[in-house]
C-alpha cells in the first residue's frame, strides 16, 4: 500500500525579500510619517508624565498632608473642608483628580462622608476612587454597601457587599463583607440566603476572625452546625 505524500510549497525567500524591499521603497514617506508619529507620541507621553504628572502628584501629596492628619484623628469635617490655608480633601480631589494623591483623596472623602452621615456623597466619592490595592479596592466597594444600607436600600447594599467580598478574595475583607451581606439578607427576612453566606464563610475562610463565631449565626439562620 503506497503512501501519498504532499510536497510543501517552497518559500521563495529572495522573492519575498524583494517584495518587502519594493514596498518599503515605494512607501518610504508614509512609513516615515508613521514611525515619526509613534516617536512623537512616546515623547509627548514621557514629557507629560515626568514634567507634569509626577510633579503635580508630589504637589498634591504635599498639600494633602495636614488633611490626612485630620482624617487620622477622626476630625472628618476638617479633613473634608480643610482649615485656613490647609486644603481639604474636597479641594484636593477637585484640583488634582488625575493624580494618585487626588485619587486617594476620594477614598478619604468617602470614609469621611460615611462617618458624618452623608451617604450620597460617600457613595459618589468612593465610586470615583480607583485602586489595584487588594484591601483598599475591596474596602471602598464594601463601604458603598454600608452607605446604601444606611439609606435603606438593602438590594444595592447586598450587591456591593458581595462585589467587595469577591474582589481580590482574601481572609480579611472577604468574610467581613460576606457576613454583612448575610446580615442584610436576614434583615429582609431571607434566612436561606443568609445561611448560604454564613456557611460559605465557614468553608472558604475557616481561619478568619469572622469564622470564629460563625456557628451561632448558622444556627440563627436555621442551619445545622456540623
Amino acid at each position: 500500500m503506497t503512501k501519498e505524500t504532499k510536497e510543501q510549497p517552497a518559500i521563495d525567500i529572495e522573492a519575498a525579500y524583494d517584495k518587502t524591499e519594493h514596498y518599503i521603497n515605494d512607501n518610504k514617506k508614509s512609513l516615515g510619517l508613521i514611525v515619526g508619529g509613534v516617536i512623537a507620541l512616546v515623547g509627548i507621553f514621557l514629557a507629560w508624565k515626568y514634567m507634569y504628572q509626577i510633579p503635580r502628584n508630589e504637589e498634591a501629596a504635599g498639600k494633602m498632608y495636614k488633611s490626612e492628619i485630620y482624617w487620622q484623628k477622626d476630625s472628618f469635617n476638617l479633613a473634608i473642608n480643610g482649615r485656613g490655608d490647609t486644603l481639604g480633601m474636597t479641594d484636593i480631589a477637585d484640583e488634582y483628580g488625575s493624580t494618585a494623591a487626588g485619587n486617594l483623596a476620594n477614598y478619604y472623602l468617602g470614609v469621611s462622608y460615611l462617618r458624618t452621615g452623608q451617604w450620597d456623597l460617600a457613595i459618589a466619592s468612593l465610586e470615583d476612587f480607583d485602586s489595584n490595592d487588594m484591601f483598599l479596592s475591596s474596602m471602598s466597594v464594601g463601604m458603598i454597601g454600608d452607605a446604601y444600607m444606611e439609606k435603606g436600600n438593602i438590594d444595592e447594599a447586598i450587591e456591593n457587599y458581595l462585589k467587595a467580598a469577591n474582589k481580590n478574595p482574601n481572609k480579611f475583607t472577604s468574610p467581613t463583607f460576606l457576613k454583612k451581606a448575610a446580615f442584610a439578607e436576614e434583615d429582609r427576612g431571607n434566612k436561606a440566603e443568609a445561611l448560604k453566606l454564613y456557611e460559605q464563610i465557614k468553608v472558604d475562610y475557616p481561619e478568619s476572625q469572622d469564622a470564629a463565631q460563625i456557628d451561632k449565626y448558622i444556627t440563627r439562620a436555621g442551619g445545622t452546625v456540623k
